[in-house]
């Protein structure tokens, strides 16, 4: 798996491997369905504080196509754990959905005859 990380914050290398660290582990466990994950970090109000620090997970697959999920905290830490679970939610709802069989409609109408 892939993981590219982006962020224009003056801390960005010390963010970076903790970003990292907590992405592989987080998607240990569904790593073989997801090739590639982006992490950006950003600060949408800048130097002036308050709950502003935005980050976006996007993960690419192959089988439930991408999944793109935000959120904003007054820390990096909490944002990114908050991104984090709702992504690995979303991505296994959608894993969960493709591999669901469908049923087809003329076989069902043939059972009920």
């Amino acid at each position: 798996m892939q993981i590219f990380f982006e962020s224009r914050h003056t801390h960005s290398a010390q963010l970076k491997e903790e970003s990292l660290q907590r992405v592989r582990f987080v998607l240990r466990r569904v790593s073989s369905f997801v090739p590639h994950a982006r992490v950006q970090l950003s600060d949408i109000n800048g130097p002036r504080g308050g709950v502003d620090k935005r980050c976006q997970v996007e993960l690419k697959t192959d089988n439930a196509g991408t999944v793109v999920i935000s959120s904003v905290a007054s820390n990096w830490r909490t944002a990114l754990e908050r991104s984090l679970r709702r992504a690995i939610r979303t991505l296994t709802r959608s894993l969960q959905r493709a591999k669901r069989p469908t049923r087809n409609r003329l076989m069902k109408l043939s059972l009920d005859s």
